[in-house]
């Protein structure tokens, strides 16, 4: 609180009209206007704060509760921010910012990665916040991510087990080189075949591949191509630039004799906008995918040299259609109508990496997002 003291005394009156401070005050909650804020007893403007509360309908659409809920993993949900709580009590500065607290929270340490309960929870997608064209991570904790390949990094190689540290540096790499392929490629983002990701996985590894494939070539909710690789239809939307934000981690232990374990935990966030020509508004998909690769020796396994067996495989998608058909992932629009699947399940932070995605699954509702 910046406000002035009043220099009035008792009796006097006001320096200002109800009707000036009034405007003042309103000038101030929606970022507009400029100079200093009147003089007036603290009580006041309190008074006249709580006046303009009672006017509810007079407020711009979201400024103060933020837009309804929506379908999510599925469509993002807005709840209250924090700085709505702020009201509008504030001088014309910290009034912007109860509007926008990205604009201090991105200076503050951690910048936005600031925990949701400190940081304004309000989708970012239908607000002064929101993504855009031109930055399309804006309003995202995604935004001070690292981008692309570069951000999956691998942990230093040594032996395990009887698995030489070769063994080890080439079954990380080689996860590495499945992620970038599976969610990275520019070409399986746009609705492609990820060629490049199959050819890294074992063919002698009883149905996976076949299984894969034939999602690819016959989507189904049995055989959904999207539990692998991530793809959008490019008839439904387009990237917004080429920069996917990405955080995670890579580990790797002995598994059974001749055998090293990699078990990569990976969070993608990818701005899209409709494919039609023209349109502006940008939507953020974000999925994350934790898989659990082999790579065996062939002297010991049926295997293929240098090539990765499946061991097991999770993905959980937010800001998407509940349903993925046609084999792609479908981003939700705030402007998109309610769907006949509404959501069943809980809400999720899908940003939160701490709780493993063994429990977000828990249940497969399709449940609701707090942020994108």
């Amino acid at each position: 609180m910046s406000t002035r003291p009043s220099s009035e005394q008792p009796g006097e009156q006001p320096s200002i009209s109800d009707e000036e401070l009034e405007a003042f005050l309103r000038a101030a909650a929606e970022g507009g206007g400029a100079g200093e804020a009147p003089k007036e007893p603290s009580a006041r403007a309190r008074m006249v704060a709580r006046r303009l509360r009672e006017q509810g309908d007079a407020d711009p659409p979201g400024w103060r509760t933020g837009p309804t809920g929506e379908e999510a993993r599925g469509r993002a949900r807005r709840r209250r921010g924090w700085g709505a709580a702020l009201g509008v009590l504030l001088t014309v500065g910290l009034a912007v910012v109860a509007i926008r607290p990205s604009l201090v929270l991105d200076h503050l340490p951690g910048g936005d990665d600031t925990p949701q309960s400190a940081s304004a929870s309000a989708s970012p997608a239908d607000s002064a916040d929101g993504p855009t064209l031109d930055a399309p991570f804006r309003g995202s904790p995604a935004r001070s991510w690292a981008e692309g390949a570069d951000a999956i990094d691998l942990p230093a190689a040594e032996a395990v087990g009887d698995m030489s540290e070769k063994d080890v540096e080439l079954a990380l790499r080689r996860t590495k080189e499945f992620l970038v392929a599976a969610n990275l490629d520019p070409e399986v983002r746009r609705g492609g075949h990820p060629e490049k990701a199959l050819s890294l996985l074992d063919p002698r590894q009883p149905d996976m591949l076949p299984d894969a494939r034939r999602s690819l070539r016959s989507p189904d909710r049995e055989h959904d191509p999207v539990a692998l690789f991530t793809r959008f239809d490019p008839d439904e939307v387009r990237p917004v630039g080429d920069v996917v934000k990405v955080r995670g981690t890579m580990t790797y232990e002995a598994g059974k004799p001749g055998q090293v374990r990699v078990r990569a935990d990976y969070t993608f966030v990818y701005p899209v906008t409709k494919a039609e020509r023209g349109a502006d508004r940008v939507s953020r998909a974000i999925v994350r995918r934790e898989l659990v690769l082999l790579l065996s020796d062939p002297a010991r396994w049926t295997a293929t040299p240098g090539k990765l067996q499946v061991e097991r495989y999770d993905a959980a998608f937010f800001n998407v259609s509940c349903e993925n058909e046609g084999g792609f992932l479908h981003p939700s629009f705030p402007s998109t109508a309610p769907t006949a699947s509404p959501p069943t399940g809980p809400d999720t932070d899908p940003y939160d990496r701490e709780t493993p995605l063994g429990e977000v699954l828990d249940g497969e509702d399709c449940g609701t997002v707090t942020r994108t």
